[in-house]
Parts: structure tokens; sequence; C-alpha cells
């Protein structure tokens, strides 16, 4: 990895934030032959608050990337062990034409270190512990809403320079402070995630299943809207934590730290961990979900992965989905460049919206209903007695559908948007 910059250089592409997103539009941008930098604000390794795993949509886009051989030093697990109401079900990933059924627990200071150099190793520049401030002018003549590149700041020496680009990606991550200099911000009827982790040591560290508990409680035993994870990292051991939804009407009152202390002190027995101890504090974070954040593209610019609010609120997951907007953001800037033509840009809202429109769609009316812990309580209990309905659930869950299965999405969203309207409000607020 690199610090240098060479003064007055013009970059095809500058992208801000070397995480998932950042890291993966670098990687595609500088393979398709963009002159392309990434700048960091912290240097790696550096921890993030993740679940750390790597389900089969991220897994495929890591290996289409050409990382498969890298993955395979971290722990691979085979699928979803779901616990609630007493009973346990343990669920393979499903077959798919695209992606394997087979995921991976990184911890993401391993897992955006590598990937970052990755696109280092591709051509592209990294500049690391410097942060974009805010956007600089474009050229004269340029259109209204266009931005020439970036000022620069090194966190260690405090000196600022101004870094031109042609191009840029914003993928500085949920709290997006370069996207809100553009005028990005979060649609607040959207849902909200929440979540806290931390690291125990255990025996089973290596176990070929990730785990969820569907019946969270909080310390007076009241139901919670959200579930709680064991994910085994293989390295003696596993990543615990807890996801919760805004649409819960109290929310704001919920004290994490307490939840995770009561999650870590209910665990199963299997884990045999001490919830006493865990390896550090633990940590938390919250995550705008469904493509929550806009405006996602400018005349030269487009915001990708956890700046765009491309987050699944089924399920919190955002890595796969940050790999997959990232690709396509190089994609349509390659085109862009190779035709002389940024209008091109202009179609990255709609072709997101081909993607993921329906299904981000069906996530929000779900979270409504799941707002509330007595609904949740039901539909687990529901669920756990049919194992073709969780593994059907899980598909959802986890955006596995087959393109033969479009159909049957539409089918779940208008059952799921009629239980909404069927669901008083008074229960639905409760």
């Amino acid at each position: 990895m690199t610090n240098s910059l060479a003064d007055g250089r013009v970059y095809d592409l500058l992208v801000v934030g070397g995480g998932p997103a950042g890291a993966a539009t670098a990687y595609w941008a500088a393979t398709h032959g963009l002159d392309t930098l990434v700048v960091e604000r912290k240097e790696f390794p550096r921890d993030k608050t993740c679940g750390d795993g790597l389900t089969p949509r991220a897994v495929h886009q890591l290996e289409e990337m050409g990382l498969g051989s890298r993955l395979e030093k971290y722990h691979r697990f085979d699928g979803l062990r779901a616990i609630a109401h007493g009973r346990t079900l343990e669920m393979a990933w499903p077959d798919h034409p695209t992606y394997p059924a087979y995921g991976y627990v990184v911890r993401r200071c391993d897992l955006d270190t590598f990937v970052a150099d990755h696109a280092v190793g591709a051509g592209a520049t990294l500049l690391q512990g410097t942060e974009a401030v805010r956007p600089i002018d474009p050229p004269s003549g340029s259109p209204d809403g266009a931005i020439g590149g970036a000022l620069l700041l090194d966190k260690a020496s405090g000196t600022e320079h101004q870094l031109r680009a042609r191009h840029v990606v914003v993928a500085d991550g949920a709290n997006s402070r370069f996207g809100r200099t553009l005028g990005t911000e979060r649609d607040r009827a959207y849902p909200m995630g929440m979540a806290i982790r931390g690291y125990f040591e255990s025996p089973l560290h290596d176990d070929p299943w990730i785990e969820s508990s569907l019946d969270v409680r909080d310390r007076h035993g009241n139901a919670m809207p959200g579930y709680g994870w064991i994910f085994p990292v293989g390295n003696g051991t596993i990543n615990v934590g807890i996801g919760l939804l805004s649409t819960f009407r109290d929310y704001k009152d919920i004290n994490t730290s307490h939840m995770f202390e009561e999650f870590a002190r209910t665990l199963p027995e299997h884990w045999q961990i001490d919830p006493t101890r865990p390896i550090a504090p633990p940590t938390g974070g919250r995550l705008p979900m469904a493509g929550s954040v806009g405006p996602k593209a400018g005349p030269n610019w487009l915001v990708v992965g956890d700046a765009a609010g491309a987050v699944n609120p089924f399920n919190g997951e955002g890595i796969d989905y940050a790999y997959e907007t990232g690709r396509l953001a190089a994609s349509l800037i390659t085109e862009a460049t190779a035709r002389n033509d940024d209008a091109l840009l202009s179609r990255y809202p709609d072709l997101l919206d081909e993607e993921y429109g329906l299904y981000f769609k069906v996530a929000r009316l779900f979270s409504k209903v799941i707002g509330n812990p007595t609904l949740v309580r039901e539909l687990t209990r529901v669920g756990m007695r049919s194992r073709p309905l969780m593994e059907w659930a899980l598909r959802i869950m986890a955006n596995l559908l087959r393109d033969e299965e479009r159909g049957t999405a539409e089918a779940a969203y208008s059952a799921i948007a009629g239980v909404v309207r069927l669901v008083p409000d008074r229960l639905v607020d409760a």
C-alpha cells in the first residue's frame, strides 16, 4: 500500500473511503484501466463494528475479484442454525446457480485490509490516514452539481492539498461526512438499524454453523424486535451481537449495552463462554437501510455501499451490497469515461432500483410488522415449527432467490403488504 501522491495530477476516479464499497469500486475501476485513487481516513488494519459474516452473495463478489483462495484461510460455514422458543433448526445455504452454498467469517480488520491491498495490486493508489474533507470546484463550464475532486487532509501532518479527479465515488460509510457535503441525507421514513457486538473465547470457535437467536429479550424478559447472532471466527473466538430495527416504538430508549450483557448471559450452554469476560468492550453503531440515502448520483459522482443506505433490513447485511454497488459504479464510470459522456451516470439510481427496489420494498414493509414484539414472537413461533417455511425465509432474508423465483418475490411483496394493511395500527404501534 502507498501513501504517495503526484501533485497536479488529475485522476480518472477518486474514491472516498477504503472499506468494502470503496475497495471494490477501486479494484474494478483499476482493472478497467481507470487511473484510480482511494482515500481512507484511518490506517489499515483497522477494526469495524460488524458481525464479520460473509454470506454467499458477498463470497461470490470476493471470488469474482480473484480472492477465493485468500478466503480459504478463514473459517468457512455451511449455513444457519436458528434458535427460538425452545426449538433449533440447522439450515444449509440454498442451492443457487450463481452464489456458492457456503460463507466465511472474516474479521473486518483482516477483510478490509486485504481487499484494499488487492485494489492496489490491480493498479489503484491508496492514501491512508487521509480524509476527504469537502468537494472542490470543478473546471469552468462543468454542469451544476459537478465537483472537481476533494480537499484532502493528511491526519498525521495536518496539511491539506487538493486532489483533482474527473469522477468521484462516495464510499465513506454509514455516517458519510463527504456525502453530506454533497447534500445526501437519509429518508427518515425508512428503517434504521442498530447493532452492538463483542468477542468471547469459545471452544466452538470453528462450529460449521452461524447461529441466530430469533427470540431476543431485554433484562426484564420483554421480547425485542430484532435478533441475536453468534458467528464462530475460527481463531478461538466467537462474534456475539444483537441487531434491532428503529420501527420499534421504544427504539430510542433501548440501552444496547444492557441488552448485549443480557444476551451474552443467556447464550446457549454449548458455546461455553464466560459472559462477564468479553475479549474487549463491545462496540456498536447505526446503519441506514433499504437504500434510504439520496441522492445517489450527481453529474460526475455516485454514492455506494453504506453511504447510500445499501443495507438489507431483513438481516442487517451490508458487505455484499457494498461490493455489488461498488462494482456497478465502477462499470458505469468506465463506460462514461470511454464515451466521454457523464450523462450515463444518471442511470445509476434506476439500475439500483432494478436490482434491489422490489426486495428493499418488501423488507421495509416487513420491518414495520416486526417492529411489534408480540408479532415477532408469534411469527417466529409459527416459523420454527416448519422447516420448509424457515428454509424459504432464509432464502428471502439472505436475498438468494433464483431468477425464476422473481414472480414469487412479487407474491411475497403482495402478501406482506396485505399483512401490513390487516394489522391494526394499535398493534403495530403498541
